[in-house]
């Protein structure tokens, strides 16, 4: 793949906004002794949204810009890039699908030193205009659009990560090939800096099996599996404050190699306090990309 002409640095730490980060409340999956199931359309009549319940945990959330040394995409599970992107409007289907899914991939392949990338879906969300409590992420009823998701969750379990490989390269004989493959989430802003619902990604060297709870999300066609994170007060959180359009946010969702690195980063939207009231509300866009290493 020729590589694109947009420059693409590894951001170097400089003074935040709150030089010592934040403390917002987390949505952590409260415990239970049933797998959780939530649905991303409306359920049949009768059945619940979901059947488990959340708790808001007060976090210290750091800010990255100011880590030394720089978080690493198989130490930490992220990086943040200096990547601006050629696409001039984000709710242009086909500069998303001509534009940045090329852009994204060279970037894929260049965080994580793999051979091959796949850009396999992408959401633009954006906060709900009356900013009510983050939720599971459900559509935007005004305009069709998937809002903020406050919950905290990894987008792929072990299972759900093996079989993605599948789904995307579908011919059996080249997946059992693989020797080595992961998912990575490229996460932006597509509206200017972030003032009032930044993301926050979970050092994943912080977060233990245990604290993994395999969960469904359903769909109108299919149901798929995800993590949902208990509460532990190990777990390590950053934030970038206020990025901005030309910056981009890489992070695992799942690595088929089993140690020494980073496998899973849980995140998750979160309020900053003290939210400026004409804050322009959060336009981002999150784009899903499968690595094959040699």
């Amino acid at each position: 793949m020729t590589a694109l002409a947009v420059p693409r640095t590894r951001l170097r730490p400089v003074e935040p906004a709150h030089p010592a980060g934040v403390v917002a409340g987390l949505n952590y999956l409260a415990p239970t002794a049933e797998r959780p199931v939530s649905y991303a359309f409306e359920p049949p009549p009768g059945v619940p949204w979901e059947n488990c319940a959340y708790a808001l945990r007060p976090m210290p959330i750091a800010d990255g810009r100011l880590a030394a040394p720089r978080p690493g995409i198989d130490r930490e599970g992220f990086e943040l890039w200096d990547a601006p992107s050629a696409v001039s409007d984000f709710a242009d289907e086909h500069q998303i699908r001509n534009i940045y899914y090329p852009e994204a991939m060279e970037l894929a392949l260049q965080v994580t030193g793999a051979q091959r990338a796949y850009v396999f879906d992408h959401l633009v969300r954006r906060r709900e205009r009356d900013r009510a409590a983050l939720s599971f992420g459900r559509r935007d009823l005004a305009d069709g659009r998937p809002a903020v998701n406050g919950r905290i969750h990894n987008d792929y379990t072990e299972a759900s990560g093996r079989a993605r490989l599948g789904r995307v390269l579908e011919d059996p004989a080249a997946a059992a090939r693989v020797t080595r493959f992961a998912i990575v989430n490229i996460w932006r802003s597509i509206r200017g800096p972030v003032q009032d619902t930044p993301l926050a990604v979970c050092d994943a060297r912080s977060v233990n099996a245990a604290d993994l709870v395999e969960s469904e999300v359903r769909y109108p066609r299919r149901t798929g599996e995800i993590y949902h994170l208990l509460h532990s007060p190990r777990h390590r959180w950053w934030y970038f404050a206020r990025m901005d359009r030309h910056e981009a946010l890489v992070f695992k969702q799942y690595d088929s190699q089993l140690g020494g690195v980073a496998r899973f980063v849980p995140h998750t939207a979160f309020d900053l306090p003290d939210i400026p009231a004409d804050a322009p509300l959060r336009e981002s866009i999150e784009l899903r990309c499968l690595v094959v290493f040699p």
